[in-house]
């Protein structure tokens, strides 16, 4: 008698499973993480140290629920060509795991959940932030720049850049000049990082008529704007240096050279016919991000005297 419930509840439990799976993933948790990484560094900046634990943690939940909702609202609106492109044939809505009704319900809700708790455990200004990057990146990028314009990315891509607006805003309740450098840096960061990740895709792009860069245009051309967007974020990421001690200035001249040197390098290849791994770019790209955003979070927890006011000039 035991053994047969135990049969019959384990299909249940496998299904229960899978759905749950389903829906985690239509948060696309990845790109979640390399939110986070970004998050926390800005608010150790905000607070010149380590604001409130508390804080944090409501930040990182409020924000993680609003990257969620985004994510998922744009599975919805994406599910056709999804179904269409080797590199999203397993999405949830793909495979009928879950029904696109449900997720987008799902999206939604997460959306609001976002708004409530940010409202509620750090401040109007925060929410409201995340309400709207929220909107930006489904009306703007997805439904409107997405499947129209090779500058998709580039303007799409600032809602990507938008929770570290949030972490300051969520610690000072304000929005400061330093909150509005990483956002540049994160503004230049996207088109190398995505532009490298779809010449890898690029048949997938053609296929389903979205004219990413790499899907409309030459290899020479596409690799010369990873290699004036990487330049551009570089010296952009230098503005921080009036804001942080010698630490962070050391890491961010160090890692981008690296990163320059690479995106050169890619384009020689292109440019010499030669045949190239522009994933070794992507992958570099958040290597980059991540030790830039570590050396905020090092800098600001060590608490040194910002190099703007040792040298006397106070932005």
């Amino acid at each position: 008698m035991s053994s047969s419930v135990q049969a019959s509840a384990l299909p249940r439990t496998v299904h229960r499973g899978g759905v749950l799976r389903g829906y985690l993933a239509l948060t696309k948790p990845r790109v979640i993480e390399l939110l986070l990484v970004t998050t926390i560094p800005a608010m150790l900046l905000a607070a010149r140290g380590v604001p409130s634990l508390w804080l944090v943690l409501a930040t990182l939940v409020g924000g993680s629920m609003a990257a969620g909702s985004a994510n998922a609202l744009n599975c919805v609106a994406d599910a056709d060509i999804d179904a269409e492109m080797h590199r999203t044939r397993a999405r949830p809505l793909v495979t009928h795991q879950i029904p696109i009704r449900h997720a987008l319900i799902f999206g939604i809700a997460l959306g609001v959940a976002a708004f409530g708790w940010l409202w509620a455990t750090t401040n109007l200004l925060s929410a409201a932030l995340a309400v709207g990057t929220i909107l930006f990146y489904v009306f703007v990028y997805t439904l409107l720049l997405k499947r129209r314009t090779a500058q998709n990315i580039i303007w799409g891509g600032a809602a990507g850049c938008m929770p570290v607006v949030i972490g300051w805003s969520a610690v000072t309740g304000t929005v400061g000049w330093p909150a509005l450098v990483m956002f540049g840096v994160i503004f230049f960061w996207t088109p190398p990082h995505t532009w490298a990740l779809a010449m890898r895709f690029r048949e997938d792009y053609q296929r389903v008529g979205v004219p990413m860069l790499p899907a409309v245009a030459s290899p020479v051309y596409v690799t010369r704007q990873i290699v004036v967007f990487s330049w551009l974020m570089v010296a952009w990421s230098l503005l921080l240096v009036g804001a942080t001690s010698w630490v962070y200035a050391a890491v961010a001249v160090v890692a981008g050279g690296w990163f320059v040197t690479m995106a050169h390098r890619l384009h020689a290849a292109v440019r010499r016919g030669a045949v190239v791994k522009p994933m070794r770019l992507f992958h570099l790209s958040n290597t980059y991000l991540t030790l830039l955003f570590v050396a905020i979070a090092i800098d600001s927890v060590l608490g040194w005297t910002p190099l703007a006011v040792a040298s006397g000039w106070v932005p």
